[in-house]
Order: structure tokens, then sequence, then C-alpha cells
């Protein structure tokens, strides 16, 4: 009795396993083409590291014009960021491990330099998400002249140093911190106790909640309308940064309705999502000033002025600074005519 019992268990399991998952038919697999585009990370021992090379002054000379707006023209920080290169010593060259990083250190801060381990990692990053607004415009040559320019600038290397896939195991064997890294072992026991303790909720919950994770007031709309940045095309559920932040706890009340956001256009499509494409919004909010001004103000500061639409496009398209303050806009070469001078148009009227 017992083995048919068995039996009829194991064949109603067998029937259920055999039915086709539901999601069984979605999607396909991706091309080995298409693996190969997104499989462009560098690991420590430099495998996926593409053939190259790049010298300091190739590198001394996209750094001006594509990182210098950000970073400063010697990575010492241009009011954005903090600085990549500072706070290294030959001394630490010399046994791998920075002093400054030291407890006791009076340093005012840790650099980039100061704390990266493998150069791999730099290359990798500079690769993947530089320059700001166009990363993965970088040819790898360029990304070698770049790391090439940090490297001297840390004097790493030298001023006439030319950085390739063949020499960069040597230079690796140069970074002020290579041995800086620790291996916590716990991070990685599969059976180890975890570092927080909490008992979750399985039955007579609280109904309501009162944390909560918001935005001051001030800051709320500094981007510009969140709920309609997520994608560019698609459902997508979000606060609406434009309307005052909810007071009900979270949970409460009825589920925010779903919004479809249009594909950017270009000419006089969407301004909006124009900004949101091509970064405009990392750096200027709608009214007030993040990196470089709000648009609302820029657009108050030069009302009425004679062929405000052509000097509009120009700033856009050619970037600059002095007009409110000593940090430059990079320039936009990205942009086509159309959408610089939808752009232009737009904050020419006002900005809204």
């Amino acid at each position: 009795m017992r083995t048919l019992t068995f039996l009829a268990a194991a064949l109603v399991t067998s029937a259920a396993w055999a039915q086709t998952p539901p999601w069984n038919d979605l999607g396909r697999n991706a091309t080995k083409a298409e693996v190969q585009a997104w499989d462009i990370d560098v690991r420590p021992d430099f495998k996926g590291l593409p053939k190259g090379a790049g010298s300091v002054a190739l590198g001394e000379r996209v750094w001006e014009a594509q990182c210098a707006s950000c970073h400063g023209s010697f990575g010492e920080s241009n009011e954005v960021f903090t600085p990549i290169v500072g706070g290294t010593t030959k001394a630490d060259i010399e046994r791998g491990r920075v002093k400054n990083l030291e407890p006791g250190s009076t340093f005012p801060q840790k650099t980039t330099m100061m704390k990266v381990a493998t150069v791999s990692t730099l290359w990798d990053y500079i690769n993947r998400a530089m320059p700001w607004n166009a990363p993965k415009s970088l040819k790898p040559d360029e990304v070698y002249g770049v790391l090439a320019y940090i490297l001297s600038l840390a004097e790493v290397v030298p001023a006439d140093f030319t950085l390739s896939d063949q020499n960069i195991a040597d230079v690796q064997k140069r970074m002020p911190n290579r041995s800086g890294m620790v291996f916590y072992e716990p991070l990685w026991k599969a059976n180890g106790k975890g570092d927080v303790a909490n008992v979750a909720c399985m039955k007579d919950c609280p109904v309501e909640t009162t944390i909560r994770s918001s935005l001051p007031d001030f800051a709320r709309d500094a981007h510009g309308n969140i709920q309609e940045q997520n994608r560019v095309i698609g459902p997508v559920r979000g606060a609406d940064t434009t309307k005052p932040a909810p007071t009900a706890p979270v949970g409460s009340g009825p589920k925010p309705a779903a919004v479809v956001v249009a594909a950017v256009k270009s000419g006089d499509g969407d301004v909006k999502g124009l900004l949101a494409a091509n970064s405009c919004t990392a750096c200027h909010g709608m009214s007030q000033k993040i990196v470089g001004p709000g648009f609302n103000e820029i657009a108050a500061k030069h009302k009425g002025k004679e062929g405000l639409e052509a000097y509009l496009v120009g700033k856009i398209k050619q970037g600059g600074s002095g007009v409110y303050g000593s940090i430059p806009m990079p320039p936009q070469p990205q942009l086509s005519a159309a959408d610089a001078s939808t752009m232009a148009k737009w904050i020419a009227a006002g900005a809204k």
C-alpha cells in the first residue's frame, strides 16, 4: 500500500514538473555578438583587456577635452567630484601600501589613487563609464592614454610613458595601494552567520509603518519629474516629484497608476526626454543649481537677449565657462543641430 501511495505521489509530482512553465516561451537566447557587446569587463588578471596602447601625451589631450571639466586639469577635482590624484608617495609605490590610509592619518581626503588596488579597475571603469555625458565613447587607445595620464600625475609612470596591454602587468607592480586589499573571510563563507539580526514578521504584522525614504522638499524636483525619467518607453511606477511628497504611510491607499512615457523624439519632440537622454539633468536642475545653473535660471538670466536661441545652441554644442562661475561645461558634440535647437527654444521660452 505504501509503495502504491509513493508511486502515485511520484507520478503526480512528475506530471507537475513536466508542465511547461508559463515563462518558457518568453524572449530568446542572446546571440554571441550580443553577449560579446556586454562582456567588456576587465579583471585583475587582465582577462578581457583589449589590445592597444596610449601615451601620456594622448591621454592629456583627451583629458583636457573630455575629463578636466569635472576632474580638474590635474585630477585635483574641479568642485564636482573628489580628487583622483593625491595623497600617495614614492614610498607608497615601493611598499604597495598607502600610509595616508593608516589609522591616525590626518590627510584630509581619500583620493582614487590612494584607495584603488588594481590598475585594471581604473581601466575598466574609464572604459565603461567615462566620460560622464558619453560613456563607452572612448576608443581603447584613448582609455590607455587617459589611464597613463592619471598614472603619470601620481608618479607611477614617467611623463613620456606609453601604457599598453603588453606592459600594464608591470605597472600593476607599482600601484601605491596594491597590497591594501583585505580578505574578510566571513563575507565569503556560505555557512557563516549574518552581521545583522532581525525577526521577519510572518503574521499579525502592523498594517502601517512610518519608515520611508524621501528627498527634502527643496531637492525633490531638482532633476525634474523622476517618474518620467525611469524609462523612455513602457509602463513605469514611481513618485511624481512635481507634487509634494505623500504623507500617508507606505503601503496605504491606492497604488500609483502606471505612466507610459513616450519615446524620445528629435526636432520638436519631447524636450525633457532629450535632456534626460543626454544626461543634461545630471548637472542642471529645472530651477536649482546642481553643478551648473538650473534651466529656469538660464532662461531668467538671458531673457530678452537678442539672438538668444542661436547663443544657447552655441553654448550647448561647444560648452564653455565663465558665465556662471569657474566650472566649465563640456561640449556636447553628440547632439544633432535639431536637438540642440529644440533645447535652446525651450530654454529661451522660459524652460517650462
